[in-house]
């Protein structure tokens, strides 16, 4: 199946084709929204010598991370599918990254985390094997003192842009091609209006006063 992958959680967004798990085309870009996003297409598919018509499943990277980002992803991976109807499948950016450490040959427990604002982290636990990964810990919200308690007991904390608030913790951030290749061993498939973020944090809404009479 031919596959295009947009990862967008963080502040390298990138973006992969593949075929099956053989991934023949990426682009990325880091910082400001400087390369329109079907610029990044473009190269990627220019890679691998295919024409956008080609395309069969969109793979979208559905966080945690930038809000914007994903959502910009989210309504691509919709349009796309309106004009010419390719299946659509959303992944968690955290798992993107699990795989992308376990490709570079790490194995034993990470933690990965995602800043979440308010001084609080998305964490996840991730077992990493020749095998594959398994998550171990589900991902929820934490704050930073419980990332600090881990790493004093000897967690190996990984994440985007993760050594600006925990020197010893690696910077990784979860990659397009990664979520190529884990879309190609999956099969559940969703309508664009189905594709939502992935954001635990409670929905609250304060209803406004009613406008004063003079």
């Amino acid at each position: 199946m031919k596959i295009l992958a947009v990862e967008f959680s963080s502040d390298r967004r990138s973006v992969a084709v593949a075929d099956g798990s053989l991934v023949l085309g990426t682009a990325a870009e880091t910082g400001g929204w400087h390369t329109h996003t079907f610029a990044l297409i473009g190269t990627a598919l220019a890679q691998a010598g295919w024409e956008r018509e080609q395309i069969e499943l969109i793979a979208v990277g559905l966080g945690p991370g930038s809000y914007t980002g994903i959502r910009a992803a989210i309504a691509l991976a919709q349009g796309w599918q309106l004009g010419l109807g390719v299946r659509l499948t959303g992944l968690s950016s955290v798992e993107c990254l699990a795989t992308q450490l376990g490709a570079m040959g790490a194995t034993g427990c990470r933690t990965l985390i995602v800043d979440a604002q308010r001084n609080e982290f998305y964490r996840a636990v991730y077992e990493i094997t020749t095998g594959g990964v398994h998550e171990v810990e589900l991902l929820r919200i934490v704050t930073r003192s419980a990332i600090e308690a881990g790493i004093a007991a000897g967690a190996i904390v990984v994440g985007p842009d993760a050594d600006r608030w925990f020197p010893s913790a690696r910077a990784l951030d979860p990659d397009a091609a990664a979520l190529a290749r884990l879309a190609a061993n999956r099969n559940e498939f969703l309508p664009g209006e189905k594709l939502e973020p992935i954001y635990l944090r409670e929905t609250s809404f304060v209803k406004a006063p009613r406008p004063r009479v003079v």
